[in-house]
């Protein structure tokens, strides 16, 4: 891994680095919320981990209530 890439996590270290279900980040990428992710190539999703802490410190409750409406 590069030195660049070394602080991207991929969806199952990201939720493990926020103590949450990797099925969580992968929901709030469908509807919206959670932290940002970004695409490499066609599949890979990864997050930075400084966008992960971000969203740590603004809380995740901004984020819980942000789409009900399904």
């Amino acid at each position: 891994m590069s030195r660049n890439n070394s602080h991207l996590l991929n969806t199952k270290q990201a939720a493990a680095y926020l103590n949450l279900h990797p099925s969580t980040l992968e929901k709030w990428r469908v509807y919206g919320g959670g932290p940002k992710a970004r695409r490499l190539g066609s599949k890979a999703i990864r997050y930075h981990r400084s966008d992960l802490e971000n969203f740590a410190e603004q809380g995740a409750s901004n984020t819980m209530g942000a789409r009900h409406d399904h």
